[in-house]
């Protein structure tokens, strides 16, 4: 089956979140949703997130699954308002926990934060499948960018998140707390396993040197072949040692001290105090 794939650029996060239709029916699933916020007033905004409900309301969209790839270090998630608003359930993958044990020590969130992934509707494992209306999707571990990175495989689309930019940008950095660039390695080799003509949809675009327009849309063929990091015969040693050692240059996103306090929470805010009053902590030489 080919889904119906719809495309929402964010300009601030360079950020695609994805609106994935059954063709055959008014079903659908939103992939790595936005909520825009401004780190200088700390302030949040609901124009991305409102273009997709927009959306899905004109075309009389029924959404089953509000889904993320991983726990985003660059944009925050727009999942809760999307769920408010029109439903769907809220998936993640089980590696969750793992991000939850390393950044809820980070951010010093004590015993009340619950480390169990109970934040989110469902927590996909290897293997996994589940349906948009009649689309089923299998649900791929792809770890490397972090440790709960997830790749959707609906009918001849893959959704991979972080884990591959387009073929002239690369792939993704491994330098995060639980990154690996050799887990990477291995989990590009099985969305490389697919069929050569697999759409492959990514989670970022940046303009490649020499690009005029942005793109999110490739193919494993693409891939295997034109891809900087990957294409041709890398080895494993050859990525590893280019990737760590560009890694070792890269600073950190913008916004990942609000992203990843709010993505581990499944979009939510931390606890509002007695004055009702929300507060983000800068941890000091922790990331």
């Amino acid at each position: 089956m080919t889904p119906e794939v719809i495309s929402f650029f964010d300009h601030a996060t360079n950020t695609i979140s994805y609106v994935v239709r059954d063709p055959e029916g008014r079903n659908c699933a939103i992939i790595d949703s936005v909520l825009d916020f401004d780190y200088a007033s700390g302030r949040t905004d609901t124009a991305s997130a409102d273009a997709i409900i927009k959306f899905v309301k004109e075309q009389k969209l029924i959404v089953e699954w509000l889904l993320e790839s991983h726990v985003h270090a660059d944009h925050l998630s727009a999942a809760p308002y999307l769920q408010t608003a029109l439903g769907g359930q809220i998936g993640i993958g089980a590696q969750i926990t793992t991000i939850q044990e390393t950044f809820g020590k980070v951010f010093n969130e004590g015993t009340e934060f619950q480390r169990d992934g109970s934040q989110f509707d469902a927590l996909f494992q290897q293997g996994d499948s589940f349906h948009i209306g009649q689309m089923r999707v299998d649900v791929l571990h792809t770890p490397g960018h972090t440790p709960a990175c997830m790749t959707y495989v609906v009918g001849d689309a893959a959704f991979v998140g972080d884990t591959l930019f387009m073929p002239d940008f690369g792939t993704a950095r491994c330098d995060f707390p639980g990154g690996s660039s050799e887990q990477l390695f291995k989990s590009i080799q099985k969305i490389l396993t697919f069929p050569d003509e697999t759409r492959i949809f990514v989670g970022h675009d940046y303009k490649a040197p020499g690009r005029d327009e942005y793109a999110w849309e490739t193919t494993v063929r693409a891939q295997k072949q034109r891809n900087i990091h990957i294409g041709g015969a890398a080895s494993v040693q050859e990525f590893v040692s280019m990737r760590d050692q560009r890694d070792a240059k890269l600073s950190m996103p913008r916004l990942i001290v609000p992203s990843l306090q709010v993505n581990m929470r499944g979009g939510r805010m931390p606890p509002a105090d007695d004055s009702g009053n929300v507060y983000l902590k800068v941890p000091v030489n922790k990331l």
